[in-house]
């Protein structure tokens, strides 16, 4: 564990994925306060010498809300277009508070079939190393909404951001979530519920312990975070599910501090 914390600490390739309950309020607005204490955790990170992937959800919610609309859309179709509508604007709050930290954004809109496609994810892999290595900047994905076929197809970005990390060869994925980590119930349901801080594998109890979102803007929930630690230890990254109300729980975790719930990968490949 020593060894994986040391690994921890000096991340250089670091994806981190937020929640659409993370980056907006309930009405489906940027959560702009938030979003600028997150750009600026990762501003930092980046100035240290390091490199970072950050996976953002919210489309939906911030096009809902644009539109004045306080229900999930029905229709594909109607997603895929409030999708289009809350893109822009979310891109362009990031491109804003990076910019004003020094920073250059990049968007990168992914479905995946891009990822399951040798070309197609070679020119992904190539995509991801000059806008890191040479050009320095933030990548941001999120899924293509306006294109995909599937209602959900990554599971509100958990599953997208865990095949970015493999993809990239990344060093970690940190999912800040509006919980604290995995327990083995719902906490928001059961006073009982105990705190996992380290899960070894993906076991069938592990998985017993998990469901979908209960929430109006939401899409994925601790099943897709389960999906997404299985494929990260698989591709050998750790990671941990921790609570984005505080973006500072980044530099946290890689300061070796124990908090939220580290996935413990196989040993990577070289």
């Amino acid at each position: 564990m020593t060894e994986l914390k040391n690994r921890i600490k000096a991340a250089n390739k670091i994806v981190i994925k937020v929640g659409t309950s993370t980056v907006t309020h309930p009405n489906g607005k940027p959560n702009i306060m938030l979003i600028e204490r997150l750009v600026r955790v990762i501003s930092n990170l980046v100035n240290q010498g390091r490199h970072v992937v950050l996976v953002t959800s919210g489309a939906i919610g911030v096009g809902r809300a644009k539109m004045g609309q306080d229900h999930k859309p029905a229709s594909i179709p109607e997603k895929q277009a409030l999708a289009a509508i809350g893109q822009v604007n979310l891109m362009y709050i990031y491109s804003k508070l990076f910019s004003e930290y020094g920073q250059t954004a990049a968007q990168v809109l992914l479905t995946r079939d891009v990822l399951d496609n040798g070309v197609r994810e070679q020119n992904t892999i190539n995509t991801f190393n000059t806008l890191l290595l040479q050009y320095n900047s933030i990548p941001i994905v999120n899924e293509n909404d306006t294109v995909s076929t599937e209602q959900i197809e990554f599971g509100d970005n958990d599953t997208l951001s865990a095949m970015v990390a493999a993809l990239i060869r990344a060093d970690l994925l940190i999912l800040l979530s509006d919980i604290d980590g995995l327990y083995d119930k719902d906490p928001k349901n059961s006073a009982d519920a105990r705190f996992i801080p380290t899960v070894y594998g993906i076991t069938d109890e592990i998985v017993s312990m998990c469901g979908g979102t209960n929430g109006n803007l939401g899409t994925g929930g601790m099943k897709t975070k389960i999906e997404a630690a299985r494929i990260c230890i698989d591709a050998g990254v750790p990671m941990v599910i921790a609570n984005g109300d505080d973006p500072e729980n980044i530099n946290r975790i890689i300061s070796g501090q124990e908090l939220g719930t580290l996935f413990v990968p196989h040993r990577k490949e070289d």
